[in-house]
């Protein structure tokens, strides 16, 4: 079920991340850092891992026009009016 926003309903399935997420990097990361007792240099090989795929995502912008928040202000003005 959507969120309700106002009258509007909003499916956060379709709201999904566009990027990869990095999440797989960062499970391997912590994992070896709990092996390891919190010793950074020994999970070097995780960590450069990690830092390639939220270096490879930091670059995409964001178009403003097609978030979300914009088509619910722009829904509530034509509402209104």
């Amino acid at each position: 079920m959507g969120r309700k926003a106002g009258g509007l309903y909003i499916n956060p399935k379709k709201l999904g991340m566009t990027a990869t997420s990095c999440s797989g990097e960062m499970v391997a990361f912590l994992g070896c850092l709990s092996q390891e007792k919190n010793i950074e240099h020994k999970c070097t090989k995780q960590k450069d891992r990690l830092l390639a795929c939220v270096g490879s995502q930091k670059g995409k912008a964001k178009n403003p026009g097609n978030t979300i928040n914009h088509h619910l202000q722009r829904l509530g003005r034509s509402k209104f009016l």
